[in-house]
């Protein structure tokens, strides 16, 4: 058997900021969102919710999902870089939450890859035996450390969480390969001090040279060729960065995962968060090869080929 994810769940805020909301606030407009971002919309979440409230709902959706109960989970991953707060960890403020006693809990700090970061290490634990179900969630509340007056970085991200259950697989489904990596020289081109910052033209750079090297290299470490995938599943920053991604791939525009026209950038809940809408609205069906590839602060990237299904 193979190790892959059972179940995926997902919450969004019901605060909606438009583009047009956003030209009230600062000097800019819907068509520059929309040409050079391809954002529309993005969720917002109100002062009394915060990161883990958010990473609760959407657990809570992936193990009902997963067909399992909390005690049967050994370990939770949270990959975030907007915190409750420093410590305790929201992976910690949700196992107590989620009523999960049996399960170690950490976060992990790797920015838009940190769900890949989190579903390749919870591979490596299912895999040893150690346990037989990780809960892995991806979540930002991006909204607390966004400059509101800083108009090129406060129209692309929102708030959200994304959860998967990885466990054991049948036949010769689940992660069939992956790629994690990190290149520390680029941390001054998007970090946060106070509020999140960003050089845009050198994430832009890097980000469509590194995504489509990623994808381009899982495939071939399954031993797939660019014509076995099903469907790419890009981190949502960016719809140009995602179009080159697919370009790479020589995809058709229907193969791509698409949802940061709703809800902007939500960094390490972004790959999730696509994958559950096209999961609800059948766009990946069972045994579809699917390619995930997301980069991020850091700077970091990680990207996986794997065959969908229990």
């Amino acid at each position: 058997m193979g190790v892959g994810l059972l179940s995926i769940g997902k919450y969004v805020p019901e605060h909606v900021l438009t583009n047009a909301d956003l030209e009230k606030r600062m000097d800019t407009s819907d068509e520059w969102i929309r040409t050079r971002t391809g954002i529309e919309e993005r969720r917002i979440a109100d002062n009394s919710t915060d990161t883990s409230d958010m990473a609760y709902e959407a657990a809570k959706e992936a193990i009902e999902k997963a067909g399992i109960q909390p005690e049967q989970i050994g370990m939770i991953l949270v990959a975030t870089v907007t915190p409750d707060h420093p410590f305790p960890s929201v992976a910690t403020m949700l196992q107590a939450r989620l009523g999960a006693k049996n399960a170690a809990a950490m976060d992990i700090s790797a920015a838009c890859a940190g769900f890949m970061y989190g579903v390749v290490t919870a591979k490596h634990f299912v895999e040893a035996g150690t346990h037989d179900y990780v809960l892995v969630v991806g979540v930002e509340k991006l909204s607390k450390i966004t400059d509101w007056k800083d108009r090129n970085t406060a129209v692309l991200f929102g708030d959200g969480a994304g959860a998967g259950i990885v466990g054991k697989v049948s036949g010769d489904r689940g992660i069939l390969a992956f790629e994690l990596g990190a290149d520390g020289t680029g941390g001054e081109h998007l970090y946060q001090d106070r509020y999140l910052k960003m050089n845009g033209r050198e994430v832009f750079k890097f980000a469509v040279r590194q995504m489509g090297e990623s994808a381009v290299n899982v495939i071939e470490k399954a031993g797939l060729s660019k014509e076995d995938v099903d469907f790419l599943i890009p981190h949502q920053a960016n719809i140009r960065i995602m179009e080159a991604s697919r370009e790479r791939l020589g995809l058709p525009p229907e193969k791509m995962s698409k949802s940061v026209h709703k809800y902007g950038n939500t960094s390490a809940a972004s790959i999730p968060i696509s994958l559950h809408d096209d999961i609800e609205e059948g766009r990946v069906k069972d045994d579809d090869i699917l390619v995930l590839v997301g980069f991020g602060g850091g700077l970091t990237w990680g990207g996986i080929c794997m065959r969908w299904g229990k």
